[in-house]
């Protein structure tokens, strides 16, 4: 079947982006480009760990305000890949998000092996590189496919406290989430 074309694409043309992964593949990290290591942002600074681009389902979303990570991050978006796509998979999930956690679980039998539900899914919190890409998040919804193109970061505001992302995709728990600035917003 011909690739999906794309509904919606914003981009922040000031902010630059990594090599994008391509249609239904897993994410794709590359390292930082000669040129790239900061990004300053209203609250702070953000130093760039890896270039970072996922094409996924979103299997749910939660918005935040009022706490020190919204001032980065006002949207957390759980994303699946690959077998994290299909649709009768997620339909026996149970899947929701809170206190910027992405949990899952299931009655009976998984519907996938939970190492596979791990590697292929994950909680990221998004860094809106500018006021149209905040307005592209904004309108992603559960069930949409979106591509996501930016940097994994980690995030310092002027107090001192930092927040830093994840770099794998296997891994759970405290520190297991990505923080993305994104550049790029794609849905489909």
């Amino acid at each position: 079947s011909p690739p999906a074309r794309p509904q919606q694409v914003v981009a922040n043309p000031a902010c630059p982006e990594p090599q994008a992964t391509g249609d239904g593949e897993a994410p794709l990290q590359t390292p930082v480009t000669d040129g790239i290591s900061t990004f300053n942002v209203a609250h702070g600074r953000l130093n760039a760990l890896a270039g970072f681009s996922v094409d996924a389902r979103v299997l749910s979303r939660h918005d935040y305000s009022g706490d020190r990570p919204a001032l980065f991050s006002p949207i957390d978006l759980a994303l699946g890949w690959g077998p994290m796509t299909d649709t009768a998979t997620i339909a026996q999930l149970n899947v929701r998000q809170s206190n910027r956690w992405y949990r899952y679980g299931w009655v009976g039998n998984p519907p996938l092996d939970p190492g596979a539900i791990i590697r292929n899914s994950a909680n990221m919190h998004m860094i809106p590189s500018d006021a149209a890409i905040e307005k592209a998040l904004d309108a992603v919804q559960r069930d949409d496919r979106v591509r996501i193109d930016g940097w994994l970061v980690e995030a310092h505001d002027r107090g001192g406290w930092n927040w830093r992302s994840s770099t794998t995709r296997d891994d759970t728990g405290a520190g297991a989430c990505e923080v993305v600035y994104v550049c790029r917003v794609t849905r489909f």
